[in-house]
């Protein structure tokens, strides 16, 4: 009798240890299979160089796993076209906000404004020779040279169609009429290596002077 209760005990046993495992494993097999959310978000294809412009072929959209995206992550590719790299961006890393910078913010490096087999040369110019003080970057002008020679002073111009790109340390133009008047004893104009040559060497053998193109006529149009 003893055994036959010790064995009906143990299969009442049995049945209630399995019942208590599968109702304790079964909730947490629900929250494994529950989705997890996912975003797309933007990646870089390549490594990506400091200051380096940002194009479309140079990154692509990722999806990833919600809580595996760093703050500030950018979910678009029009966030970052155009726009210019703080920092190494390294092939495959999610690219955040911190990470790019607008393309305004680069007129503070002239470097990076001067066009590909260009030069940017400095010369001094006093209130008269630049238009009283009236270029401003973006300008456009003509470059004339006055030498002292037997018998009088001899002018020509030597260039011309010749891009400003900043005046003193000024290297962006006004966004309005009310912006404050600044004072400036110097010009940095995009020349071509031996054009760059040939301004300074007037610099020093006589004077110079600008003459303005006015904003309606475009580069190399006949007035």
């Amino acid at each position: 009798m003893k055994t036959k209760t010790i064995l009906l005990l143990a299969i009442i046993m049995g049945i209630i240890t399995t019942f208590l495992f599968f109702g304790i494993a079964n909730p947490l097999n629900k929250e494994e299979v529950v989705e997890q959310q996912t975003v797309q978000v933007v990646k870089a294809k390549d490594k990506i160089a400091e200051n380096q412009v940002i194009t479309r072929d140079l990154v692509e959209l990722e999806t990833v796993i919600e809580e595996n995206i760093p703050p500030q992550a950018l979910t678009n590719i029009s966030d970052v076209e155009g726009k210019f790299a703080e920092t190494v961006i390294q092939q495959g890393e999610i690219v955040i906000a911190p990470r790019i910078k607008e393309q305004q913010e680069e007129t503070i490096f002239v470097s990076r404004k001067v066009k590909d087999g260009y030069r940017a040369v400095s010369v001094g110019a006093t209130i008269v020779q630049s238009v009283t003080n009236l270029l401003e970057p973006g300008d456009y002008v003509d470059i004339i040279f006055s030498e002292g020679k037997e018998g009088g002073i001899k002018s020509s111009q030597i260039l011309s169609d010749v891009h400003v790109l900043a005046v003193g340390r000024k290297m962006s133009a006004p966004m309005n009429d009310e912006s404050t008047y600044t004072e400036y004893s110097a010009v940095t104009l995009e020349l071509k290596p031996n054009d760059a040559l040939k301004l300074v060497n007037a610099s020093e053998r006589g004077n110079i002077h600008f003459t303005l193109h006015p904003s309606t006529i475009q580069p190399g149009e006949e007035e």
